[in-house]
């Protein structure tokens, strides 16, 4: 956790899949009352507004890993969990953010490596049947220590930020904010035996594909990344880069874990 000072320069992020209204402006003016100057370039900014869902937040925290810039969300998407700021509260907590009122929380990112290429997941790296409905067989492993075969349509590896995302709907523990490890868990599983499994900084999990005619698609925080055919495999591990993301001192990752999924 860093600690927060006054903001002089920032920077606003939008997606155009949200209905933004005049959100924009909004920031605009609350920028100019507080005499903060708004920059085209998030990486010059020391702060940056995302306006948007968690999609947005994410791609915001992806794009300025290693710059230094926390990120802080306006919630316009239909969860929101790494968002602070409600739309119908932007100039009162904006102004307060401005102000130097906020936190900055260091969050563990992933590195994928396969191919001799390399990729950072904020969320989750994600090892799926490249054909739908087609079950695949992956054999893994954390530490250089053999965990066995799964017949399953794959494997979710997230980290504290991703908990909460694809890997909670399909069983998988939630990871408390501040926890540097990543956790695994397989998709539709066909054993009785495939357990989530909360693995520490300093392990790799390494995945191969052990089906002898179906490929199987990597998705780095949902994208596809590579093709992973029968035979190759992908190792998996916590990386020395990590996002920084910006709240209200208020807004704890409990109190936002109770607003959307406690009630």
């Amino acid at each position: 956790m860093q600690r927060s000072r006054p903001v002089s320069t920032a920077a606003v992020v939008t997606h155009g899949r949200h209905e933004l209204g005049d959100a924009v402006d909004r920031v605009r003016a609350v920028a100019e009352r507080a005499d903060v100057r708004l920059v085209d370039e998030p990486r010059e900014a020391e702060l940056v507004v995302a306006l948007g869902g968690d999609g947005t937040m994410l791609r915001t925290l992806a794009e300025l890993l290693g710059s230094g810039v926390p990120v802080i969300g306006v919630n316009f998407g239909r969860v929101g969990f790494l968002a602070s700021v409600a739309p119908d509260d932007l100039e009162r907590d904006l102004e307060r953010v401005f102000r130097g009122e906020y936190v900055a929380v260091e969050l563990p990112t992933l590195q994928v490596s396969l191919n001799g290429d390399r990729h950072v997941a904020v969320n989750d790296v994600v090892v799926t049947s490249s054909i739908l409905g087609r079950m695949v067989e992956l054999a893994w492993a954390v530490g250089g220590e053999d965990l066995g075969t799964v017949p399953c349509d794959g494997m979710i590896v997230t980290t504290p930020t991703g908990s909460t995302a694809y890997n909670l709907s399909n069983g998988g523990p939630v990871l408390v904010r501040g926890l540097d490890a990543m956790a695994v868990t397989f998709i539709a599983p066909h054993s009785l035996h495939a357990r989530p499994l909360v693995v520490p900084r300093g392990l790799t999990v390494t995945v191969r594909n052990a089906t002898p005619d179906v490929a199987c698609t990597v998705l780095v925080d949902g994208h596809k990344v590579a093709d992973l055919d029968p035979g190759m495999e992908a190792s998996i591990y916590l990386c020395e880069q990590r996002s920084l993301l910006a709240t209200l001192p208020e807004t704890t990752f409990f109190s936002r874990y109770r607003e959307t999924f406690s009630s």
